[in-house]
C-alpha cells in the first residue's frame, strides 16, 4: 500500500501534478506568478503544475492575526474570502480596543489589520478619539488602562480631593474636571491639564528692601492666605495666578511705604495693613483667587537708623521724666505758699500749728531747754 502511493507520488510529480497539504487550523495563501490567487482551505489535494507557477504558504490561525509582508496586496487583490478573514482599516482619528475570546487583549492604531475567523472569537471596538473631547469611558475602563499599552494611547489624569483640574484640548480650554480618575485618548493637538489647588495657600514676602517718603530704607516682611475661588479663571488670566499674586502684593506694598514716612510706619502698623489688605483682594480678583488674611509681620530698620531712633526715645523719656519732676515741685511750692497764706491770715491757726510742732518734738524724746534770757524764760513758760 505504501509502495503503491509512493510509486503513484512519484508519477504524478512526473506528469506535473503537485500535492498540497493544509491542516485544521492552517490556511494556505496561494501565489500564481508571484501574484495572490486565494486562500487554500484545510485537506489535501492535487494540482496541475507542470512549470512550477504556483506556491502556497502556509498561515496558521492559533494566532488570530494575518501578518504577511504583502498584506497590502493580499487585500486589495479582492481575494480573501470574507467567512475567513476580516479586515479594518482605522485612520488616523480612530483607535480600536480588542478582545480575544472575551478578555481584553490590546488597542489597535491607525492602520489596516487582518485576522482569521473561527479559532479564535476576536471582537474589535472602534473609537473615534475626537468624540467628547476624546475622553475614554467603558465598562471595563480599568481593565484597558492597566494594560501595558495604555500609557502610549492614553493621558490618564487622577485629581485629588480639594482640588480641579483645568482641561485642555487642541490648545482650547475644554472642561473642569472635579475629584476622580479620567482618561483621554492622546491624539494630535494634544491634552494639556493643569491642576489647581483649592485649599488655603499662604505666600512670605520678607526681606524687601524700600525707601519711606522721608527716604529712609527699611525692610518689611509681609505675609498673606488666599484661596482659589474660579478655577478656570486662575488658569486662563495667568501662567500661575499664585506668583502673579506674589507680584501684585510686592509692588503694592512697596508703593504703600513710599507713600509714608517712617514715623507714621511705626506709629500705626494696622492702618497699612488694611489698606494693603483691601487693596490686594481686588487685584486678586482678577486672577480668580481671593485673600483672606493680610498681615505686615515686622519692619527691620538698619542698625544706624536703630541707634538714632534709640537715642531720640532716650532723649523724649529724659525729657518726659524731667518735665514730671519740674512738674511736682511747683506743685509742692505751690501748696507750701498756700499754706503760708491761710497761717498769716489766721494768728490762732498759726498757735495751733506751733503747739502741734512742739507736741511732736516733745513726744520724740527727752528734751532740755536752756534759757539765758529772763523774759524768753517766762514766755516760754507761758506757752507750756
Amino acid at each position: 500500500m505504501g509502495i503503491g502511493k509512493k510509486m503513484f507520488g512519484g508519477l504524478a510529480a512526473l506528469l506535473g501534478f503537485r500535492n498540497l497539504r493544509v491542516r485544521n487550523e492552517e490556511r494556505g495563501l496561494v501565489w500564481r506568478d508571484n501574484e495572490f490567487a486565494g486562500v487554500e482551505p484545510a485537506g489535501k489535494r492535487w494540482i496541475f503544475d507542470p512549470f512550477d507557477r504556483i506556491r502556497m504558504e502556509v498561515a496558521s490561525r492559533l494566532s488570530p492575526w494575518l501578518r504577511h509582508d504583502s498584506l497590502i496586496s493580499l487585500v486589495k487583490s479582492g481575494r480573501l474570502p470574507p467567512d475567513e478573514v476580516e479586515v479594518l482599516e482605522l485612520d488616523s482619528n480612530q483607535r480600536g480596543l480588542v478582545w480575544l475570546d472575551g478578555r481584553f487583549s490590546g488597542i489597535l492604531v491607525p492602520g489596516r489589520t487582518a485576522w482569521w475567523k473561527g479559532m479564535i472569537g476576536v471582537k474589535v471596538e472602534v473609537f473615534d478619539v475626537r468624540d467628547g473631547n476624546g475622553r475614554f469611558e467603558h465598562p471595563e475602563r480599568d481593565s484597558v488602562l492597566s494594560f501595558p499599552e495604555a500609557a502610549r494611547n492614553f493621558d490618564i489624569v487622577d485629581v485629588a480631593p480639594g482640588s480641579r483640574t483645568a482641561f485642555f484640548h487642541n490648545g482650547e480650554l475644554a472642561g473642569l474636571l472635579t475629584p476622580g480618575r479620567y482618561a483621554f485618548w492622546k491624539a494630535a493637538g494634544g491634552n494639556v491639564f493643569k491642576p489647581v489647588d483649592l485649599r488655603e495657600q499662604s505666600l512670605d514676602i520678607g526681606g524687601q528692601d524700600m525707601l519711606t517718603a522721608d527716604k529712609l530704607a527699611l525692610r518689611l516682611n509681609v505675609s498673606l492666605s488666599f484661596r482659589v475661588e474660579d478655577p478656570l479663571k486662575s488658569v486662563e488670566v495667568a501662567a500661575d495666578a499664585s506668583h502673579a499674586l506674589y507680584r501684585e502684593a510686592q509692588l503694592l506694598t512697596r508703593a504703600a511705604v513710599g507713600g509714608r514716612d517712617l514715623d507714621s510706619l511705626l506709629a500705626d502698623k494696622e492702618s497699612l495693613a488694611g489698606e494693603l489688605e483691601g487693596e490686594i483682594g481686588r487685584r486678586a480678583e482678577r486672577y480668580g483667587l481671593k485673600v483672606t488674611s493680610f498681615g505686615v509681620r515686622d519692619i527691620i530698620l538698619p542698625g544706624e537708623i536703630k541707634g538714632i531712633l534709640n537715642k531720640v526715645v532716650e532723649a523724649k523719656k529724659a525729657s518726659e521724666a524731667a518735665t514730671i519732676v519740674r512738674r511736682e515741685e511747683t506743685a509742692a511750692m505751690r501748696h507750701q505758699l498756700n499754706t503760708a497764706r491761710i497761717l498769716a491770715d489766721n494768728p490762732v491757726l498759726m498757735r495751733l500749728r506751733e503747739m502741734e510742732t512742739l507736741e511732736k518734738v516733745a513726744s520724740g524724746g527727752k528734751m532740755k531747754i536752756i534759757l539765758g534770757d529772763k523774759g524768753l524764760t517766762e514766755k516760754v513758760t507761758s506757752l507750756l
